[in-house]
């Protein structure tokens, strides 16, 4: 269970990683649209793990190793942006959300019956 104050830096971080993608990392995903689902902060905030889907793209394993080899730049992109909430800049974790086609694999399923 999660404290208030891990939740609401968590909901800092998927906001401010939303817009790195959408912004500042743009050339990193061209053409791909990439959205922060989830964030799961470690108690002592020294780990964020970020959930995120990849759309537009079906080779997203590419999309994300290209991410996962960028991450000490997008960390720092973050850095720059939580460096008046937070004194350290947790360390960054990208996985694949795959919940989506999840949910869209057992609505294929409910439908053949």
């Amino acid at each position: 269970m999660e404290t208030k104050r891990q939740q609401r830096i968590a909901k800092l971080l998927q906001k401010d990683m939303g817009e790195i993608f959408q912004l500042e990392m743009r050339s990193l995903v061209a053409k791909v649209l990439v959205t922060v689902t989830k964030v799961s902060v470690t108690p002592d905030l020294g780990l964020a793990r970020f959930y995120i889907s990849i759309f537009g793209t079906n080779d997203k394993n590419t999309v994300l190793d290209r991410i996962n080899q960028h991450t000490g730049e997008i960390r720092g992109h973050l850095g720059k942006r939580v460096r008046h909430q937070l004194r350290h800049i947790p360390e960054v974790q990208f996985f694949e959300d795959d919940s989506l086609d999840y949910i869209e694999n057992i609505d294929n399923l409910l439908k053949d019956e």
